[in-house]
């Protein structure tokens, strides 16, 4: 079947339409707190997690290395999510990670403001004052993470199948419009072909976290993005002999792909340990 990636905004009805999602469709709903329990095992320091979940890091912390272990960690994480198969993954990009997964649906849950404001007063017992500052604070946190580290604007409509607003349809109506969705879209040959996408593009997230973790090659912001049988490489170094390195341990820990360098040489490009 299908792997639902859910982005919302806050006092969206993000976490309830996916929990009734999962029990309509008997799917598996990977909340936050697995994502984040498996980036720590994986090996990112837990008391780093709040300088950069879901949230834009500050100027130091955007340059420093642990930015990068961060999202090589979330993103390996939430391929390794979508491999169980008929999943809904909520927030942390989700949708961009899986945007070239055939299978894969990716849905927008908004409100309007005063919708959004009832309802976290009534969720946490707050005046209108905490309401609307939780909202600020939430949308802008949202909006540069994705801007960070995926550069993506979260409000654009084209990377999502459907955008629904919660404050127009209930709770039961929207979660009938997603599984209507999932059920007439998603065929046996998307599923098999998702399944590949899947498995290549955690394959090669290992070999990048590989690169970056342990192997220790200087190049930033790396990442690989797979497109039929072609890998690319992509970030910012100021080596070409790092970037043939990589190139090279590659080409031979996945054979059978024509490997690129979208790799920038900027000489003296330098991060914050």
């Amino acid at each position: 079947m299908a792997i639902i990636t859910i982005s919302r905004q806050v006092g969206a009805l993000g976490d309830e339409v996916s929990s009734e999602l999962a029990r309509r469709l008997g799917y598996k709903f990977i909340a936050r707190e697995e994502i984040e329990k498996r980036i720590v095992e994986l090996g990112f320091k837990e008391s780093k997690l709040p300088k950069y979940d879901e949230r834009k890091p500050g100027f130091f912390a955007s340059l420093a290395k642990d930015r990068d272990e961060y999202l090589n960690y979330t993103q390996y994480a939430i391929l390794e999510a979508a491999q169980n198969k008929n999943v809904i993954i909520i927030g942390r990009g989700a949708f961009v990670v899986l945007q070239d997964v055939p299978n894969n649906i990716s849905v927008r849950l908004i409100s309007d403001d005063e919708t959004r404001i009832k309802r976290l007063m009534a969720e946490h017992n707050w005046d209108e004052k905490q309401a609307v500052q939780r909202i600020k604070e939430s949308d802008a946190n949202r909006a540069g993470f994705h801007s960070s580290f995926y550069n993506v604007d979260i409000d654009d409509a084209a990377f999502y199948h459907t955008v629904i607003n919660t404050s127009k349809l209930d709770l039961k109506l929207t979660v009938s419009l997603i599984a209507n969705l999932v059920e007439s879209k998603v065929t046996v040959k998307q599923e098999e072909d998702g399944n590949k996408v899947i498995d290549e593009l955690l394959k090669a997230q290992g070999v990048v976290n590989k690169l970056s973790m342990e192997l220790h090659l200087n190049i930033e912001f790396m990442h690989a993005s797979i497109h039929e049988n072609t890998l690319v490489l992509h970030g910012v170094s100021d080596s070409p002999t790092t970037v043939e390195q990589a190139l090279q341990y590659i080409r031979k820990e996945m054979p059978g792909f024509e490997v690129k360098s979208a790799v920038s040489i900027v000489h003296d490009f330098k991060t914050f340990q």
